[in-house]
């Protein structure tokens, strides 16, 4: 298979965009497993999977969305989905196996629907979808922080991420990583944000093919508890499990065990 980039400028002398930042750890022939990350968060957020993961066998990629901080800014126009794209092409990755949690799992869900035959499972930790629509309970989270930060108050709308996406598993030096990340987002956001950033593609989630499993968490806000129960639903033999303990990012509140689930997914994705 050729991989196609839709991303490629018809003219020659267009600009192109620079590669994500990202890391790559494990064998170098183990399949290949994508790391995508919350937009609350960045790539640290992976950090107590990444070893276990690359022990296990698997080539596994973490990359670091534009708005994030560490990828360079984009100098012509992109999306996440085919920036995600652009990087496996260069690091020769024809067929993945995608995490993503939150915004990480509707650009997988992005990827997978635009093109099956690049994914080999999906796993999807208290996922958006794109062409998401808030529900009351977001949208109430939504105009907090807005009003924080118009106010001036960045540290109370960092305060309000973490006490929002955080279960009552995470401990404290789990709400301090969130805390640093979420702050570094606000700090970069508005220098980089919309600049050059096309709409998402219209996709049809009826169209993955890969197995999938999404996950939900029993402390999470409304709209993403309903998103996991219905993307079961919405993907052809799609799998649905509630984390009684879990608020809307696992793999930090108990890492252990989530990687211990993504194993177990990964290793037997079809149940």
């Amino acid at each position: 298979m050729t991989p196609t980039n839709p991303m490629t400028p018809m003219n020659p002398m267009d600009p192109v965009n620079p590669l994500l930042a990202h890391d790559v750890a494990g064998p170098a022939d183990g399949p290949a497993l994508v790391l995508l990350h919350s937009s609350v968060c960045d790539r640290r957020m992976w950090e107590p999977q990444w070893g276990p993961l690359a022990g296990a066998g698997f080539r596994v990629v973490r990359a670091y969305f534009r708005t994030c901080g560490d990828s360079p800014p984009a100098v012509a126009p992109y999306r996440d989905v085919d920036d995600v794209l652009d990087l496996l092409d260069s690091l020769g990755i024809e067929r993945a196996a995608f995490a993503g949690s939150s915004y990480g799992g509707r650009v997988a869900l992005g990827i997978a629907s635009l093109h099956p035959e690049r994914v080999s499972a999906l796993a999807l930790l208290c996922s958006a979808v794109p062409g998401q629509q808030r529900g009351p309970a977001l949208r109430k989270v939504a105009a907090a922080e807005d009003a924080l930060l118009e106010a001036g108050d960045v540290a109370g709308a960092v305060e309000l991420m973490v006490d929002t996406w955080l279960g009552p598993s995470a401990d404290e030096e789990t709400r301090a990583l969130v805390r640093t990340m979420q702050r570094r987002i606000f700090d970069v956001a508005p220098t980089v944000e919309g600049a050059h950033e096309l709409p998402e593609h219209e996709i049809d989630l009826g169209a993955v093919a890969a197995p999938t499993l999404a996950i939900g968490g029993a402390h999470d806000v409304e709209d993403f508890r309903d998103i996991a129960a219905d993307l079961a639903h919405r993907i052809p033999g799609a799998r649905h499990l509630e984390l009684a303990w879990a608020g809307h990012l696992p793999s930090l509140e108990r890492p252990q065990d989530t990687t211990a689930l993504l194993l177990d997914f990964l290793h037997h994705p079809n149940g």
